[in-house]
């Protein structure tokens, strides 16, 4: 019987899949069925090739060779998981195996992940696609009776390979020709780099900000104020001003000369996409876009709670309309709401949500219809989730009402203004507070004079942090959902730029760099261009062919700017350190393991710790843990609060100590011993546990 060899792109998925489709394993690396062969990638098992896999001379950095436009990039197993390439292509080539079914993620960069792999293997076995929205079982088992010719997805493909190829020639040579000419490690590309300027546009407006200090002035009527209306808000700079005023209207009556009353209806917010979702989660909890992509995808893959998170569309499709009962039943136990509304027929308030117009290449992020595992899920991972429960929920609530009140009063020619707001009906918002008792200003005709001098002071515009970030590249089109978590953790591992608690701020690096890159890259307008283009090859209207053949021209402008640059560079992290080996000046970098020192010189490998590394090793004095020291002759422990070394052993020493089990043990059998008194040996040892 012929088979279907089934790619996933993670082994995690794969297993999930074969409960499914009653695949048993073989091995560890794949599961077979009757029907189908299931087997897996690790994310990308290939990548385009580097500069020097195309051209020996490209090995080399240096400013004669650049731009480097090579006339077919061509692909490369990455080397930690060619074994699972092999598999794949060993499957693929079996007889019983009549087709393929690409499963990995439903978007542009899953369609990279599993095309690259049957493009390298060369099968020309006919292709299927798997996409699929959630990976319940009721989703699986249909998309598997719905599966889609891949020549479907032949333009969202390209338009991956489009993109991939533009990374690399916009980013390895604006790249190589910055690190080059200013002889340090400078990295740009056409995403990275005007994400970096948005960062310091931000950061710009708060370092210039003059902080200023202005008056205004409160009239109180019974527990409310009304604040003195005013050209510029910020016209009084002094106390004696707002003072005089005061004591000019002082004893005077205000006449109520405006009632204003109005009902406002707010609307329920559409479900979250990615973006939003991850700004939301950055606001309320400080996570980072990545991790909230990282919560949200263990949720979609090992919960099977929510939908497919990449996603940039707020809408659902008309066909989801049938499942919206089924989704409610599944959170009913998590959020008691969901049973109030199955009780009143589960009818969606908020109709407009079902748009297909609006639907990209996957819906919202909801619920699924899967009960969730709630005790399974992390503390965070309950977060996201109640989030997008939340924004779920308020499509079956009904609209936020609210009775606005302005009441306008005159005291000698200066008008103060009173608001007040009363929730007429909570609806999708919960109603904050107490309910509020709205004052009938139509009964009143004038008020006493009981003002208030209030010391104000002018705030600075605030960094930006993800949340804001992750909106300013969503306006400019600078990335995708899917891929601009990846982008911020970049610009921070390459020491462009830094996290200050929740906010980001470029470094001393970053903002160089962003003077000596090309202005054209450092806007988001020509990023803006290439992402637009992107999508346009993706829905088909434009060639990947005329895309990159525009990349390649703006490649060749960007490499001739920047040779022709007459900027100069300050290497903010070289130190006066000098090191010891050739005499050239030591740099300061950032590394997970904290700061190291490493040498300036290209044909210098020396490098050494800033500050010492802590250990796990505990002093046998003061039990806190020692730092690991590099001397002359090999490392050594430290206790910086005691003093005291200890020589750190190397493996062969290692295994020759004896471990803590082993000590345990002959203490156990010589404490046995019928003996009147301890023995010697027992005491050591018993002596030599306690020191440790």
């Amino acid at each position: 019987m012929s088979k279907k060899l089934v790619l996933t792109e993670k082994p995690s998925v794969a297993k999930d899949f074969a409960k499914v489709l009653g695949a048993t394993p073989r091995g560890k690396d794949y599961f077979e069925s009757d029907r189908y062969i299931i087997t897996w990638a690790y994310g990308h098992l290939l990548s385009l090739k580097l500069p020097e896999d195309i051209q020996k001379e490209w090995k080399t950095w240096n400013l004669e060779t650049l731009p480097m436009i090579p006339k077919h990039i061509g692909l490369k197993p990455l080397p930690k998981t060619s074994r699972q390439l092999k598999l794949i292509g060993d499957l693929a080539k079996r007889q019983d195996v009549s087709g393929i079914v690409i499963a990995t993620d439903s978007g542009r960069e899953g369609e990279a992940v599993g095309r690259f792999v049957f493009e390298w293997i060369k099968t020309n076995k006919p292709m299927e696609r798997l996409w699929i929205s959630s990976q319940t079982k009721q989703a699986v088992q249909q998309g598997f009776r719905q599966l889609k010719p891949a020549k479907q997805f032949e333009n969202l493909y390209q338009s991956a390979v489009a993109r991939g190829k533009a990374d690399w020639l916009i980013g390895l040579n604006v790249t190589r020709a910055l690190t080059v000419k200013y002889q340090d490690s400078l990295s740009a590309g056409r995403v990275q780099t005007p994400t970096l300027s948005l960062v310091n546009q931000a950061q710009e407006k708060s370092e210039k900000f003059i902080p200023t200090t202005y008056f205004s002035i409160d009239v109180l009527y019974q527990t409310l104020k009304g604040r003195l209306q005013l050209k510029n808000p910020q016209q009084f700079t002094e106390r004696k001003q707002a003072e005089s005023l005061v004591k000019e209207l002082s004893g005077t009556l205000g006449k109520i000369v405006n009632v204003e009353s109005k009902e406002k209806s707010l609307s329920q917010p559409l479900p979250y996409d990615l973006t939003e979702l991850q700004r939301v989660a950055n606001q309320l909890y400080q996570f980072s876009a990545k991790k909230t992509l990282s919560l949200v995808q263990s949720l979609y893959e090992s919960h099977k709670a929510v939908s497919y998170p990449r996603t940039d569309s707020k809408y659902l499709p008309k066909d989801v309309a049938n499942t919206m009962k089924d989704r409610l039943q599944a959170i009913a136990g998590f959020d008691p709401r969901a049973k109030e509304y199955i009780k009143n027929g589960g009818q969606v308030r908020l109709t407009s949500v079902f748009n297909d117009q609006k639907v990209t290449d996957h819906y919202a992020l909801i619920p699924t219809e899967e009960s969730p595992r709630v005790e399974r899920m992390t503390s965070d991972e309950v977060k996201i989730y109640r989030l997008i429960v939340e924004r779920f929920l308020g499509l079956f609530a009904e609209k936020h009402v609210t009775q606005n009140v302005k009441a306008t009063v005159d005291f000698s020619g200066h008008l103060f203004v009173f608001r007040q707001e009363q929730v007429l009906q909570a609806g999708w918002k919960a109603s904050e507070g107490k309910a509020v008792e709205l004052i009938d200003w139509q009964k009143i005709t004038t008020i006493k004079g009981n003002f208030q001098v209030n010391q104000e002071l002018t705030s600075a515009p605030k960094l930006a942090t993800e949340g804001s970030l992750l909106q300013q590249m969503e306006k400019h089109s600078l990335g995708t959902p899917a891929t601009r978590a990846e982008i911020i953790e970049k610009l921070i591992k390459s020491e462009l730029m830094e996290r200050r608690g929740n906010a980001l701020a470029v470094t001393p690096k970053g903002k160089q760099l962003l003077s000596l890159v090309n202005p054209s890259l450092v806007s988001p307008d020509l990023t803006e261009k290439w992402e637009k283009d992107l999508e346009a090859i993706a829905q088909g209207k434009k060639t990947a062919q005329a895309f990159l053949k525009e990349i390649e021209q703006d490649t060749k402008r960007l490499v001739a700017e920047i040779k022709d640059s007459k900027q100069e560079y300050k290497d903010f992290s070289l130190t006066t350190k000098i090191c010891p080996e050739c005499g050239e000046a030591l740099r300061e970098r950032n590394t997970k393991d904290g700061k190291i020192y490493v040498c300036s010189s290209a044909d210098c490998s020396y490098r050494r710790r800033k500050d010492p590394k802590v250990s796990n090793r505990r002093c046998s004095q003061c039990h806190k843990k020692m730092e690991i020291i590099d001397g002359k002759n090999g490392s050594f422990f430290k206790c910086k609060y005691c003093g005291i070394s200890e020589k750190m052993l190397d493996n062969k020493e290692r295994k020759k100590k004896m471990t803590k089990h082993e000590e345990r043990r002959l203490v156990k059998k010589y404490s046995q011993e019928e003996e009147a008194q301890e023995s010697p040996l027992a005491a050591a040892l018993k002596a030599a546990m306690e020191k440790n």
